[in-house]
C-alpha cells in the first residue's frame, strides 16, 4: 500500500490511492489512476474518484482517515473518464465539480465505444450536487480549477496553494513522468494541443521552488535542478492462479527495475 510520503505529511493532502504508469498488453484499459483526500476550512475533497475495482480500497482508505464516504464533501473530477469518474456514485451526497466542456463533451461521446461511462455521466449531468466549472474557477479553498486539454477537450488541472507548498493535480492532461519529460503523450486527440498543455504546467510547476506535481497515473513529483524527482516510493503488484489449488498463488511485482 502506497503512504503519503513525509514530504507531504505536513500539509492538507493524503494519497489514497496512487496511479500507475502502464498500460495492459493484452485485455484493454488497466485504469489504475490516482485519487486524492484534502481537507481544508472544514471540507473534506477527493480529486478523483478511481475505478470499479478501488471501490473498496476506497473505503477502506478513506477509513484509515477516520472518514465515511458520506464524509466527502466535494468531489473534484478532472475528467470523465472511467477510471477518474465513474466511482462518483460512492459520493453522491457530495458537490461534485466538472469541467463544463468536459461534460458537454461526454455527454456526445458515441455510446459504448469510448473510454467515457455514458449511463454515468448522463446521470451525473442531472445530479442535483453536480457542479460545471469554466476555466479558473475556484472549487475548494485555495484551489483553482483550469481547462488542460489533450487527453481530452475538457480536462482541467487542479492547482491548490498553501502556505507549505503549492500542489497541482494535473489528471491525465499529463499522466506520468515520461509524459512531462518528454512533452509526448499516449491517448490525445492532438498531440500539439497536448504539448501546449504541458508546457503550461511546466509554467506552473516552476512558478514556486516546492510545488508538487500528482499526475493521474504516478508518483508525486517534486523538481530538483529543473528535474522531477518522485516522492515516496511505488508499490504495485498482482497475485495470480497458476497453480492447481486455491492456495497456490503467484505474486508478480510490477515495480521491479524501477
Amino acid at each position: 500500500m502506497f503512504e503519503t510520503p513525509p514530504e507531504l505529511a505536513d500539509g492538507p493532502l493524503r494519497i489514497l490511492v496512487c496511479g500507475y504508469p502502464g498500460k495492459s498488453v493484452c485485455h484493454g484499459g488497466l485504469g489504475w489512476s490516482s485519487v486524492v483526500l484534502l481537507r481544508a476550512a472544514g471540507r473534506v475533497a477527493l480529486v478523483d474518484a478511481g475505478n470499479f475495482g478501488m471501490r473498496k480500497l476506497l473505503i477502506e482508505q478513506l477509513s484509515r482517515e477516520g472518514l465515511k464516504p458520506s464524509d466527502v464533501t466535494d468531489l473534484l473530477l478532472t475528467h470523465s473518464h472511467y477510471d477518474h469518474s465513474v466511482n462518483w456514485t460512492l459520493f453522491r451526497g457530495a458537490r461534485i465539480v466538472v469541467g463544463a466542456v468536459e461534460l458537454a463533451w461526454a455527454l456526445d461521446e458515441p455510446w459504448g465505444e469510448t473510454p467515457v461511462p455514458e449511463l454515468y455521466m448522463r446521470t451525473l449531468s442531472d445530479w442535483p450536487t453536480c457542479e460545471t466549472v469554466q476555466d479558473g474557477a475556484e472549487v475548494f479553498p485555495g484551489m483553482t480549477a483550469h481547462i488542460a486539454p489533450g487527453h481530452t477537450p475538457g480536462c482541467l488541472i487542479y492547482h491548490l496553494r498553501t502556505p507549505e507548498r503549492d500542489v497541482i493535480f494535473t489528471g491525465d492532461a499529463a499522466k506520468n513522468r515520461a509524459e512531462l519529460i518528454s512533452r509526448d503523450t499516449d491517448m490525445t486527440y492532438d498531440p500539439a494541443v497536448s504539448r501546449a498543455t504541458i508546457e503550461m504546467i511546466w509554467s506552473r510547476w516552476r512558478e514556486r521552488p516546492g510545488t508538487v506535481v500528482v499526475p493521474g497515473h504516478d508518483l508525486p513529483m517534486i523538481l530538483d535542478d529543473d528535474k522531477p524527482r518522485y516522492l515516496g516510493k511505488r508499490a504495485a503488484s498482482i497475485r495470480a492462479w497458476f497453480g492447481k489449488d486455491m492456495a497456490s498463488q503467484s505474486e508478480i511485482d510490477l515495480t521491479a527495475g524501477v
